[in-house]
């Protein structure tokens, strides 16, 4: 697995590990929805994961926009698919999201490699 993503993915973890072992019950609880909220209904999973990555670009928040391109990539969003709804959020967001445009592609390659 490239370095960028395993040193994403390993300080996530743990960090979520230390969040969630505080026993805050507001964390827990925000953290429950979140992974709810993405699970499968009306919309379907892959669908709910471009929805966050726009929605995560727009916000600019590099960590939720790696953990959507992740999800999405395992989900069998294609790289036309990603790049799509990336054109939307920076449409949306405004030419201040093209920098972390630039890192998504970065990861999303990274992704891709780590499939080789």
């Amino acid at each position: 697995m490239s370095d960028i993503i395993q040193e994403f993915n390993d300080y996530r973890s743990k960090m979520n590990e230390k969040l969630l072992a505080d026993n805050n019950k507001i964390v827990k609880r925000i953290f429950n929805l979140d992974t709810n909220a993405y699970a499968s209904g009306a919309l379907d999973v892959k669908t709910k994961e471009l929805l966050g990555l726009v929605a995560s670009a727009v916000l600019r928040c590099d960590d939720c926009v790696k953990y959507h391109l992740e999800t999405s990539y395992k989900e069998g969003v294609t790289k036309e698919e990603m790049m799509e709804a990336m054109g939307i959020a920076t449409l949306v967001g405004g030419t201040i999201v093209i920098p972390h445009l630039r890192r998504a592609y970065e990861f999303w390659e990274a992704l891709e490699e780590s499939e080789n």
